[in-house]
């Protein structure tokens, strides 16, 4: 995508091939201007372009390009906190509706994925939140209990269980959620960008937008190559990969960055394959340098954990994942990474998503704190919604706030940074 293979790795080599979508060129008007073709921006394409409007997105680089073309592939309900956190802070109108939509994230995401068609090697086997020690357990038997409480189709399983749905040992238990499954995130993108360009929405890669103007009926953006672009509306759906110095600094300054990174090792034998995840469950952990592990379509097993592959990080964290993996599975051990890769997740300190009015007609949603995937896809909708008329302010599934930076944010990612290094030279080590 970028001729750099530690970017998104597995997912551009196993991915379908991206649909065109040359840079503006000239001038061009339309309903929506688009910023950002991600999950939320291509979401959004798609839902308003269904409905008649006329759309136009803007992607500085490629489709998918940022957080969308590199996570895991989880696909999971509701938010990474507890859900009773969401009322807590947000209230118990926008806390419970916020807690109703993303729970039904999944759905969307994958009736999307149905409807139209997208190869993105979709399965809905849901996934295992897997507890580590006693601590662990209690985390996932309180979050049990509170998604059954709302009705959700959640189960605490055993030790032994567990171990069975994973195959691996070490885990006091797990909690699966049947609403949840797993997709390669890239094929997803460019499936979403293929569905709204045939539902009429035009893409434009390759096209950052360097100026923004209020001609008072309308804004007029132009793109750093010059080109213009006439829109009523303005959707900004950038999230993680806001530009500190682009036209809208608040969206960056707001959010910590995490690091985060995937290895995909080749594919696993048959009989390898039997004693690994055998339902093909998406997984987890609750170590707060956690690890996360998943099989592909071709049961390569992406095995991932916070931290950036770069400098001496890209060997301390290689190591901890053969380490890592052969103490989860030691029928593994030796086993190599064919594929590495990493990006970046918009962080914010309460750990909820941000809904913004950026200016007149000018609205943002960020802040997904490492659940895009579902979030991304239902705030799409929601912000098409918003521009149809079909539900207003007060509808959203979140508040607007203003936004606020974060004190001490580069010392805050420096401390991830360096925290995940100093963990992963340490952890699996006997």
């Amino acid at each position: 995508m970028n001729q750099d293979p530690l970017s998104h790795g597995l997912w551009e080599a196993s991915a379908p091939p991206a649909p065109e979508a040359p840079a503006l060129q000239g001038h061009a008007s339309a309903d929506v201007a688009i910023v950002g073709a991600g999950y939320t921006g291509l979401s959004a394409a798609l839902h308003l372009a269904e409905g008649g409007a006329t759309v136009r997105v803007l992607e500085a680089r490629d489709i998918g390009f940022g957080g969308s073309g590199r996570n895991v592939g989880l696909v999971n309900a509701g938010m990474w906190v507890m859900p009773s956190v969401l009322p807590a802070a947000l209230g118990p109108v926008y806390g419970e509706r916020l807690l109703e939509r993303l729970g039904q994230g999944p759905s969307v995401v994958f009736d999307l994925i149905a409807r139209h068609g997208i190869a993105c090697e979709a399965e809905r086997a849901g996934t295992l939140h897997c507890a580590v020690g006693a601590g662990g357990l209690r985390e996932i038997t309180e979050r049990a209990r509170q998604w059954q409480a709302r009705g959700a189709p959640v189960e605490l399983l055993d030790a032994a269980t567990a171990a069975q749905l994973t195959g691996a040992r070490g885990f006091s238990g797990a909690l699966l959620d049947r609403r949840a499954g797993t997709i390669q995130p890239l094929a997803y993108a460019r499936g979403l960008a293929r569905a709204a360009q045939a539902a009429g929405a035009v893409l434009h890669a390759r096209s950052p937008v360097a100026a923004l103007h209020d001609e008072g009926t309308h804004w007029r953006l132009s793109t750093a190559q010059g080109a213009t672009l006439d829109a009523r509306w303005v959707l900004v759906c950038t999230n993680a990969y806001s530009a500190a110095d682009g036209l809208w600094p608040g969206l960056d300054s707001e959010l910590v960055h995490l690091p985060y990174f995937n290895l995909a090792t080749r594919a696993l034998t048959d009989a390898e394959r039997a004693t690994v995840l055998p339902q093909r469950h998406g997984a987890w952990d609750t170590r707060q340098v956690l690890t996360s592990f998943r099989l592909d379509a071709a049961n390569r097993l992406v095995f991932g954990s916070v931290g950036a592959l770069h400098g001496a990080g890209l060997t301390i964290h290689r190591d901890w994942g053969r380490r890592a993996l052969a103490r989860l599975y030691p029928q593994l051990k030796g086993i190599d990474f064919e594929h590495a890769w990493y990006g970046r997740i918009g962080m914010t300190p309460d750990a909820l998503p941000r809904l913004h009015r950026l200016a007149r007609n000018t609205w943002s949603f960020s802040g997904y704190n490492g659940r895009g995937i579902s979030p991304g896809t239902v705030f799409g909708r929601e912000l098409a919604r918003l521009v149809f008329g079909q539900q207003g302010e007060d509808d959203m599934a979140l508040p607007v706030s203003p936004w606020r930076p974060v004190p001490l944010r580069r010392v805050r990612e420096a401390g991830y940074e360096l925290g995940a290094r100093a963990v992963h030279l340490t952890h699996a080590r006997w």
